[in-house]
């Protein structure tokens, strides 16, 4: 039985595409360039954030627990951790993966937060997390998908959002260089963890969104960590050796011509861009009418066509809205319904988010015309990846509640608009 696994393990191998860029092949895990990146994150299961599972911090009864470091810090430690392995135990299974695959996506994001891999003195994070990452790799290749590991949180928070683990005011990351030194071991032991599984997970993201729109400062630091983690990922070996593993960058809030011959090759192989769009964290986002939001959706492709490195779009929705509880935080408003301080009231959030059994049928039309717009656009490029699988109470945003609800395909390339964009 061994010799024969191992004779399939070098079949597979064999059928795995040779992608060559510049002189040196790369044997990646997934064909990106030639075929699209279908997929869908697995948001709020190893990184906690307060509006995709709000039950969790309500029933604290403590309305400063905001995040996942005071989750940890304001609640007994016994408390934290029972609810957090519950937590991990529950929120995807082998099932939610399997239901992945079948609905014909073939890649999966997985968020992380670096105190999976190491705590520090004076930090409250509760790990264990990591077994539940080795897990769903399993599941993953049980079901024929590819695994994007995205570290979503680095020590000192790279953009003081609730989703890297600690709401800051600013960020304290970049400004620290033993924070970044400690992400980059945890870059190279994630690379290392996986260099050997490229055929179930192609791609490393070394850090989710850095506030690059804090100015060069960030930029700077973000720019030196992006070569300092292509070595780490695409030398996982600790010696010239290179690996078959895909680093992802992302954009850190800049537009594309920022990046434009970043990274490019033949001097470098094996590079990805990803790129987040979001169309309600801002009065003029959230204000748009229906048909604004997807020509603005429509008007990316060009954009993304024309980019000089695989580009990959790795968070979006088809929600219009920030009306989902918590999305700006926790005891946060929302800018629709001008319950977010200094925001003008567009309309009220009543039908717009929580179950889809309150959406009207005109409502799930726009969300299906939206989500096809969207993914139209975004395949201009290398491919999407949905924010974000499931949610406790915004169906606007979850990926299996539209299934469900009709407004997402049971087959991604499914159209019912295929000229949406014109």
């Amino acid at each position: 039985m061994l010799g024969r696994l191992t004779s399939l393990s070098l079949v597979v191998l064999t059928l795995l595409p040779r992608i060559v860029l510049g002189d040196n092949p790369i044997n990646a895990g997934f064909p990106y360039g030639s075929q699209k990146v279908r997929g869908v994150n697995l948001g709020g299961w190893l990184v906690l954030e307060p509006w995709i599972t709000p039950s969790l911090f309500d029933n604290t009864g403590n309305p400063n627990i905001v995040d996942e470091w005071t989750f940890c810090q304001m609640q007994s430690r016994a408390t934290a951790q029972a609810t957090l392995t519950q937590h991990w135990n529950t929120w995807i299974t082998e099932s939610d993966i399997a239901a992945i695959a079948a609905a014909g996506l073939n890649h999966i994001r997985i968020p992380i937060g670096y105190w999976a891999f190491e705590v520090g003195p004076g930090e409250p994070y509760i790990s264990g997390q990591l077994p539940y990452l080795q897990k769903a790799v399993t599941w993953a290749g049980n079901n024929g998908l590819k695994v994007i590991v995205d570290l979503h949180g680095a020590p000192g928070s790279q953009n003081g959002f609730d989703n890297s683990g600690q709401r800051l005011s600013f960020p304290g990351w970049h400004s620290n260089n033993t924070n970044v030194q400690r992400t980059d071991a945890i870059i190279k032991q994630i690379a290392s963890m996986f260099a050997g599984q490229t055929n179930v997970v192609p791609i490393i993201a070394p850090l989710n969104e850095p506030a690059g729109f804090d100015g060069t400062a960030v930029l700077d630091v973000v720019r030196q960590y992006w070569y300092d983690s292509y070595g780490n990922i695409r030398f996982p070996y600790g010696t010239s050796q290179q690996g078959n593993t895909v680093v992802l960058l992302h954009d850190a809030f800049q537009p594309l011509s920022y990046w434009q011959g970043f990274q490019t090759a033949p001097n470098w192989q094996g590079v990805a861009m990803d790129t987040h769009i979001y169309q309600m964290f801002s009065q003029d986002e959230v204000s748009r009418t229906n048909q604004e939001h997807i020509s603005a959706a429509c008007a990316e492709a060009s954009s993304l066509s024309s980019f000089d490195l695989w580009i990959i779009v790795g968070e979006w929705t088809p929600a219009p809205t920030d009306c989902a509880k918590y999305l700006n935080g926790r005891g946060v408003g929302a800018r629709y319904d001008g319950s977010f301080s200094g925001s003008t009231r567009v309309g009220s959030c009543t039908g717009l988010t929580g179950s889809a059994s309150s959406f009207s049928s005109s409502y799930k039309t726009f969300l299906r015309q939206y989500w096809e717009a969207q993914v139209q656009s975004y395949e201009a490029g290398s491919g999407w990846i949905q924010w974000t699988w499931k949610a406790e109470n915004a169906d606007d945003w979850s990926y299996q509640a539209g299934l469900a609800g009709g407004w997402i395909p049971q087959n991604p390339t499914q159209y019912q608009y295929p000229n949406i964009c014109g």
